[in-house]
C-alpha cells in the first residue's frame, strides 16, 4: 500500500495536465499512487492522462462517461485510493518540488494527524507569486497535534481542500464525501477540520495554485448554479446537528456561512441581475434559520451588514451596493476619456471608420507580418474563394512586397487608408501572426488566428521562462490574443500548447492546417510540376534543408559547409536551401549558386511546393518537420547545438529522443547518414510514423474547407476526419516519375 494517494480530477485541462503530472512524477519522494479521474473531457485531458499512465504504473486512470463535476470525480478517485493519506490536487496546480517528502516527513514528525494542513502560493500567467495572506495561521508556537478548538483561527483560512493531507481511515469513519454542485469544498473542509482530534500543520509551500488569465474558475461564471451555496451550508448545519458534541461550532459556522452569502452577493462576476433579490431573500431566510441563541452581531459595516440580511432588507442592500457602483463607474468613465485620448493617436481617419458599419462581406488576410500571399491564410483564402465567393478577399501586403503578390490578389498597403478602413470594417480578420496593437476589436468582427507552425520551441508565456529569447511586451501580447475568436490547432498537441501559452476566451478549432492539405491531396503531376518549376532534372535526388532561426545568432548561418557537403553527396543529388524568412536573402548561399547543384530557395513564395519537390527533408528545430511528416518521406533532423538551443529557446520535448526520423549531431554523421539507406530504414521509418500519428493527427486534405464551412458559414457541425490509415499523400517524386513512364 502506498503511503499518499493523489485524486486528480481532470476536465478542459489539456494546457496545465503535463505540468500538474510532471510536477507529482518529478518528486523525490516516490511512495504514492495518483488516481485520475478523465470527468468526461471534451478535449484531450484523458489522452494525456493514459499516456502517462502507460509510462508510470502509479498512475490509474479513471475515465467516467458522463461529466458528474469536480465534487463528484473527487469521490470517484477517492473510492480507489489505497494510500494512508488523501490529497487532492486541481489538475492545473502543480506541487511544488519536494513537496511529498516534505508532507510525509511532517506526518511522520506529528504521529500521523487526522489532517495535516500545508501553505500554497498563487502563481499568475505574468510569472508573480503572492503569498497565502494568512500563511501567519501556519507558523508560530503551540503543540505539533492539537484540535481545532486549540486553534480556532485556522478557520479563517482559504476553505478548500487541497491544502491538506487526509488520513483514509478518518475519512472513513467520519463519513466524508464531496456533494455535487459549486462551493464541494465548504462541506468537506468545514465538516473535517471541525471534527478532527489530531490536527497538525506545514509550515512549506506545498501547491502552486495557478490563477488563469482566462476561464478555470467556475466560480467566477455568471450563473445561478451560486444558490448552490444554500445546499452546501445546509449540508454543514445537518452535520452539526447530527453531531452533538460540535454544537459549539454552530456560532463560527453560522459566521463563515454569513461571510460566504455576503461574498456571492457583492461579487459582479456571479449571480445574474435577475436572480439577485431572489438570492438576498434565501440568504436572510438561512440567517434566521440558523442564528444561534443570543448571537450578537459585530459593530461597523460587516455587522451593518449582516443587520440588512436579518430584517430582509434588500432595498437597503440594493442601495447601498448602487452607491458602489456609481462610484465604480465615475472612475470608469475616468480611465475612458484617457483611452479615448489614446486611440485618437491611431489616427482620425480609422477612428472615422470605426464609427462605420462592418462589412458582412469582407475578409482581410495577412501573414508573416505582411510580407506576402501564403501559408494557411492563403490556403483559406483559396478555400473562401470555392465555397463563398460572394466574400470579398483583399490581402494585407507591405510597401516593400507589393511586386511579390501573385497577380489577380487584391491587396491594401499596410498604413494605407484603404488598409486602416479595412481593418475597421471587414467582417473577417485572418491572419497567422497578429494584427498590430492599435488594431480595435469591433462587436461582431471575426478575428482568426491560424498560427504558422506546430511548436517545438516555446511559445506565448512560456517564453518568460527564457528570457534570452525574446523582449516581447507579455501584456500587449495577452490583448491581442484577446481580439482571437478562433485559434487553429493542426494537433491535439499543438491545441494543449495554444490555450496554456495564449490563454484567452477564443474557440480552439482542430481542423488540420490548410496550408497542408496539398501535401495531401497533391496528384502526380502536381509533383512534377513542383520539380520542373525549380529546375529539377530527372532523376535528381533532391534535399530540402530547412534550419530556424536562433536568437543567438544575428544572421543566417546555415551550420554547414554547405560546398562539402554537395561535394560529398555527388552529383546526382540537388541541395535546395531555405533559409529563416527573418534572415532575408543569404550572401553565403548566393556564393554557392554557381555549383548548380546547390539551389538558394528562400524567396520561394510557396513552401508547400518546395516539400513536394523534394525527395527528403533536413532540418533542425524548424516546424517545417511537422508539415512535412504529412507526406511520409524521409527527414533527418540535424542538431549539432541542441545544448544551446534548447537552453536558450526552450522545447516542449526532447527532439533527439523522439525524432520524425533519424538525428545526426555533426557534419561528418550527416554525410554518413545521406550518402546511405539508414535515413529511410526501418528505424527512420519507425519513428517517422510515430510521430506522423501524434502530430498529423488532423491533416486529412480538407482542413480548409473545415475552417471555411465554421468560420465563415457558419456551420457547427464540422466534417469528419477521414481515419489515418485511410489517408492518402503526394506521390513521392519517384513514384511521380513511375506514373509517366507507366503511361
Amino acid at each position: 500500500m502506498p503511503k499518499i494517494s493523489l485524486v486528480v480530477p481532470a476536465y478542459k485541462v489539456q494546457g496545465y495536465l503535463t505540468e500538474c503530472l510532471d510536477s507529482i512524477l518529478g518528486q523525490d519522494y516516490t511512495d504514492f499512487e495518483v488516481i485520475a479521474v478523465d470527468d468526461c473531457s471534451p478535449d484531450g485531458s484523458g489522452v494525456i492522462l493514459d499516456r502517462y499512465a502507460e509510462r508510470d504504473a502509479r498512475i490509474h486512470v479513471i475515465h467516467l462517461t458522463e461529466n458528474v463535476g469536480l465534487g463528484r470525480a473527487r469521490n470517484v478517485g477517492l473510492e480507489k485510493a489505497q494510500g494512508d493519506y488523501v490529497l487532492f490536487l486541481d489538475s492545473d496546480d502543480t506541487l511544488s518540488d519536494g513537496a511529498l517528502a516534505a508532507i510525509a516527513d511532517r506526518l511522520a514528525a506529528t504521529g500521523d494527524p487526522d489532517i495535516l494542513v500545508y501553505d500554497y502560493v498563487r502563481t499568475y500567467w505574468d510569472g508573480r507569486v503572492r503569498p497565502n495572506q494568512r500563511a501567519d495561521l501556519l507558523s508560530g508556537e503551540g503543540p505539533d497535534v492539537f484540535r481545532l478548538s486549540d486553534r480556532p483561527q485556522l478557520l479563517d483560512l482559504l476553505q478548500i481542500v487541497w491544502n491538506k493531507a487526509y488520513r483514509r481511515d478518518f475519512i472513513t469513519r467520519t463519513g466524508l464525501t464531496f456533494p455535487p454542485g459549486y462551493y464541494e469544498d465548504a462541506p468537506w473542509t468545514f465538516c473535517s477540520l471541525i471534527s478532527a482530534e489530531r490536527i497538525a500543520i506545514l509550515d512549506r509551500v506545498c501547491v502552486l495554485y495557478r490563477q488563469r488569465r482566462e476561464g478555470g474558475n467556475i466560480l467566477k461564471t455568471v450563473s445561478r448554479k451560486h444558490f448552490d451555496v444554500f445546499d452546501q451550508y445546509r449540508r454543514v448545519f445537518d452535520f452539526i446537528a447530527a453531531h452533538e458534541e460540535l454544537d459549539q461550532w454552530r456560532t463560527p459556522m453560522f459566521c463563515k456561512m454569513v461571510d460566504h452569502y455576503l461574498t456571492v452577493l457583492e461579487r459582479p462576476d456571479r449571480l445574474p441581475r435577475n436572480a439577485r433579490a431572489e438570492f438576498f431573500h434565501r440568504a436572510a431566510a438561512d440567517y434566521r434559520a440558523h442564528r444561534p441563541e443570543g448571537f450578537q452581531r459585530l459593530a461597523g459595516g460587516r455587522g451593518h451588514k449582516y443587520a440588512m440580511l436579518e430584517r430582509d432588507a434588500y432595498a437597503a442592500m440594493a442601495s447601498a451596493t448602487a452607491a458602489v457602483k456609481f462610484r465604480r463607474r465615475v472612475r470608469a468613465r475616468a480611465r475612458s476619456a484617457v483611452n479615448r485620448s489614446k486611440r485618437s493617436a491611431m489616427g482620425v481617419f480609422y477612428q472615422s471608420q470605426l464609427r462605420l458599419p462592418l462589412d458582412e462581406n469582407l475578409a482581410l488576410f495577412s501573414a508573416y507580418w505582411s510580407r506576402g500571399v501564403s501559408c494557411n491564410p492563403a490556403a483559406v483564402d483559396a478555400e473562401l474563394a470555392r465555397l463563398a465567393p460572394h466574400i470579398r478577399r483583399v490581402w494585407a501586403i507591405r510597401p516593400d512586397a507589393v511586386d511579390q503578390v501573385p497577380k489577380g490578389v487584391e491587396y491594401v498597403r499596410v498604413g494605407s487608408r484603404k488598409y486602416w478602413a479595412a481593418l475597421a470594417r471587414a467582417k473577417y480578420l485572418v491572419n497567422n501572426v497578429n494584427f498590430p496593437d492599435a488594431v480595435v476589436k469591433r462587436e461582431g468582427q471575426i478575428h482568426l488566428q491560424t498560427h504558422h507552425g506546430t511548436p517545438l520551441k516555446t511559445m506565448g508565456l512560456d517564453q518568460q521562462k527564457y528570457p534570452a529569447s525574446t523582449d516581447m511586451d507579455f501584456d500587449k501580447l495577452l490583448k491581442r490574443c484577446d481580439r482571437w475568436d478562433f485559434s487553429l490547432s493542426s494537433n491535439a498537441f499543438s491545441t494543449a500548447v495554444w490555450e496554456r501559452v495564449y490563454p484567452s476566451s477564443y474557440v480552439s478549432l482542430e481542423a488540420g492546417y490548410p496550408r497542408n492539405d496539398v501535401l495531401v491531396n497533391a496528384t502526380a503531376a502536381d509533383v512534377r510540376r513542383a520539380r520542373a518549376q525549380l529546375t529539377l532534372a530527372t532523376g535528381t535526388k533532391a534535399f530540402l534543408y530547412m534550419p530556424t532561426h536562433r536568437e543567438y545568432q544575428p544572421g543566417f548561418d546555415p551550420g554547414l559547409d554547405l560546398g562539402r557537403l554537395a561535394d560529398e553527396l555527388g552529383p546526382d543529388v540537388t541541395l535546395m536551401v531555405r533559409g529563416h524568412y527573418f534572415y532575408g536573402s543569404s550572401p553565403h548561399i548566393a556564393e554557392l549558386r554557381r555549383s548548380e547543384r546547390i539551389v538558394d530557395v528562400s524567396a520561394h513564395p510557396r513552401v508547400e511546393e518546395l516539400y513536394l519537390a523534394a525527395d527528403a527533408l533536413i532540418t533542425d528545430y524548424s516546424s517545417a518537420m511537422f508539415d512535412y511528416a504529412v507526406l511520409d518521406r524521409p527527414i533527418i533532423i540535424y542538431t549539432p547545438d541542441w545544448d544551446i538551443y534548447s537552453t536558450v529557446r526552450g522545447t516542449y520535448f526532447n527532439l533527439l529522443e523522439e525524432p520524425p526520423g533519424m538525428v545526426a549531431t555533426s557534419q561528418a554523421e550527416l554525410i554518413r547518414l545521406l550518402g546511405s539507406d539508414e535515413y529511410d530504414g526501418p528505424d527512420a521509418v519507425e519513428r517517422r510514423a510515430a510521430f506522423r500519428l501524434r502530430f498529423c493527427e488532423f491533416d486529412d486534405g480538407r482542413a480548409a474547407e473545415r475552417v471555411v464551412r465554421r468560420v465563415f458559414l457558419g456551420e457547427e457541425t464540422p466534417l469528419p476526419f477521414v481515419p489515418f490509415t485511410e489517408r492518402s499523400h503526394a506521390p513521392t517524386p519517384d513514384q511521380a516519375l513511375e506514373s509517366v513512364e507507366r503511361a
